[in-house]
């Protein structure tokens, strides 16, 4: 039995989502909270296995009550998220600060919008109570900006870096992003994540980033110095266009349960790059990316995967291994290290 603890100032929200999260025959809510201090009160108390976080709450919001609970009591966290602009950024705030995924409260067709909201709740519940969040326990790494010189790329204009992830992935990307060099080839990554917040999740990696980071758009154009992120509900794959590669964002079924896919966005990548592209698979709950980065691998790309230790969910990476996708488990510090030492051997 999954043991929860509900955090939410409003006493509907508390109720619908208890009674909501009992539903499920594996799900137990063993308290409710009204404010982050009784909430950490409760934890010592009742030792839950997940919390469940309003994002916007008056006494102290979720992001500042994170930052205070994951390095003294790490534990998996699921932010119930407003679809506002302020409550974007708190979201992408707190995957920041340690949360590990979010749910979105229903704008319209309160209904509809909940049962659905639900079903979501309970398999992110699931996927977090067997999430590894030890890494907030300490400092942990922190990651700098990998020193190259600009003349080692300077022939890799060309390459494609196609990157996929899912639940945890948020921070391992950012991690990447914030130690890329500006030199480095163009960069093409799916995250699993809902429609309104890759715009918000670009942004942030940008104010940190010496690439440029932005939401791809239909013909974005893959280059050196940039990384394109695929918009949530759309399908992104990379087409080849003359002597460029540039970004189809298209509205598509969802694949592997996800839009965008990273299978989409990787069969593509070697369909149209071939051994020119680098893949690679971060932490995440599933299977997504797998048969597209054994596919990358059949046409002659390096491909690497996130390594047990540092993954939140070591699940795309683990079918990625165990398919022959990948013979190599990377720890996620050492990521861009790794992939610029492919990088050099095509400029050899």
């Amino acid at each position: 039995m999954i043991r929860v603890l509900v955090v939410d100032d409003s006493a509907l929200v508390r109720n619908i989502l208890k009674t909501g999260l009992e539903k499920a025959p594996d799900i137990e809510v063993v308290g409710v909270a009204s404010d982050p201090y009784k909430a950490r009160d409760l934890i010592l108390e009742l030792e839950p296995d997940v919390l469940t976080l309003d994002v916007e709450m008056p006494r102290m919001d979720g992001v500042a009550f994170l930052k205070r609970l994951m390095p003294q009591y790490p534990i998996p966290v699921i932010m119930v998220s407003a679809l506002t602009e302020r409550g974007k950024k708190i979201t992408i705030d707190a995957l920041k600060s340690g949360a590990i995924d979010f749910v979105t409260k229903p704008g319209s067709g309160l209904s509809s919008g909940l049962k659905s909201m639900m079903s979501e709740l309970h398999e992110k519940v699931r996927i977090a109570s067997k999430a590894d969040v030890s890494s907030w326990k300490s400092d942990g790494f922190k990651p700098e900006v990998v020193q190259t010189k600009v003349g080692v790329l300077a022939g890799s204009t060309d390459k494609v870096i196609a990157i996929g992830a899912s639940t945890g992935g948020t921070e391992a990307i950012r991690t990447i992003v914030r130690m890329l060099p500006a030199s480095f080839p163009g960069v093409v990554i799916v995250q699993h994540m809902p429609p309104g917040f890759i715009a918000t999740f670009a942004e942030s990696l940008n104010s940190q980033s010496q690439m440029n980071v932005k939401e791809a758009e239909d013909n974005d154009r893959v280059m050196s110095g940039r990384v394109l992120i695929a918009p949530g509900g759309k399908q992104m794959s990379v087409k080849r266009s003359g002597g460029q590669y540039r970004v189809k964002v298209f509205d598509g079924e969802r694949v592997n349960g996800h839009c965008p896919s990273v299978d989409v966005l990787m069969n593509s990548v070697a369909d149209q790059v071939g051994d020119n592209a680098i893949g690679v698979i971060l932490t995440g709950m599933g299977g997504d990316g797998a048969k597209g980065l054994l596919a990358m691998r059949k046409v002659g790309s390096e491909t690497f995967a996130q390594d047990e230790k540092t993954s939140v969910v070591f699940g795309m990476p683990k079918v990625a291994y165990e398919i022959g996708a990948t013979n190599r488990l990377v720890p996620i510090e050492n990521i861009v290290p790794t992939v610029l030492k492919s990088l050099v051997k095509f400029t050899d």
